[in-house]
């Protein structure tokens, strides 16, 4: 599939990505990708939970998520309501659900996501340890790429452009 025949929706972390994180770079490039969710303080799962299925469920395009950080955690949660309008999603930089320390994210679901997915994690995470990523990819049937020594894959890593990502989601795309 080519991303411009996708919805794109960019499912962002925490506090959501600055200009120079490679998910605000790709959403600039990629002309069918848009921003779901919110940077809540204090966060709000159900809301940001719902702000991805009511995005999933606007379009007419087959939808591919691009998820960093507790973004990831949303498509989990997620996921049991996307059935049929996600192609695949890239999940990047997964926090440990029992260390993340936010409220209503200790018990993510653990179910197989039913659609192709791909999880990059960094062995150098500060957020969450290889061997929990590891089995997070396991539980949702997620291919799993070791990203070595990235920290968080985000601006403060130095990951801003992040060409190896771009490559990933190429092969994520080349499968859909």
């Amino acid at each position: 599939m080519k991303s411009s025949d996708a919805q794109i929706l960019m499912v962002p972390g925490l506090s959501g990505p600055d200009e120079g994180h490679w998910q605000s770079r790709w959403q600039s490039r990629l002309r069918t990708a848009r921003w779901v969710g919110t940077a809540d303080d204090p966060v709000d799962r159900h809301g940001r939970v719902e702000a991805l299925v009511a995005a999933a469920e606007a379009g007419d395009r087959p939808v591919v998520l691009i998820a960093h950080g507790l973004g990831v955690l949303d498509v989990a949660f997620a996921a049991p309501r996307l059935n049929g309008r996600v192609a695949g999603a890239l999940l990047v930089a997964p926090p440990d659900p029992a260390a993340a320390g936010v409220p209503g994210y200790e018990d993510v679901p653990r179910d197989p996501l039913p659609f192709p997915s791909l999880l990059v994690a960094s062995a150098t995470d500060p957020g969450c340890v290889p061997a929990v990523a590891d089995d997070l990819a396991a539980a949702w049937g997620s291919q799993f790429v070791d990203a070595g020594d990235a920290g968080g894959l985000d601006s403060a890593s130095g990951h801003g452009p992040w060409p190896e990502g771009l490559t990933r989601f190429a092969t994520l795309m080349a499968r859909l």
